[in-house]
């Protein structure tokens, strides 16, 4: 049975930074696109980034140059550092498991995490 679990999510201040985790299981990780995904209220779920198993990595361009995405693979982890986030960062934020090829649309994602609130303040 696969599993993706977040964590790290909760309240910050404008400006602050969070680190979000995603520990898989079930899977073999290393085959594995990991994407991170986020829902606001009565919004779609948007692609945030992903990285590659050879840990290249692409980002949307909302948050370009302010979040980073890296995975270890010994841990079978994927790991979502937010810095300089702002109070439309606010969402539910995903990851989640593609087999071996990149993609930012949710309809080519295997497998899913329950999401972990991020909340910035302003």
């Amino acid at each position: 049975q696969v599993q993706l679990v977040e964590s790290g999510g909760g309240l910050v201040q404008t400006g602050g930074s969070l680190r979000l985790s995603c520990a898989a299981s079930g899977l073999t990780f290393i085959n594995y696109f990991m994407g991170w995904f986020r829902q606001a209220p009565g919004k779609e779920r948007d692609f945030v980034g992903g990285i590659k198993t050879s840990g290249e990595t692409l980002y949307s361009a909302s948050v370009k140059g302010r979040f980073t995405i890296s995975r270890d693979n010994a841990k079978n982890t994927v790991y979502l550092q937010m810095n300089s986030l702002r109070p439309e960062d606010t969402a539910v934020y995903y990851c989640a498991a593609r087999w071996a090829s990149v993609s930012s649309s949710t309809a080519d994602y295997n497998y899913w995490g329950q999401g972990t609130q991020v909340t910035v303040s302003s």
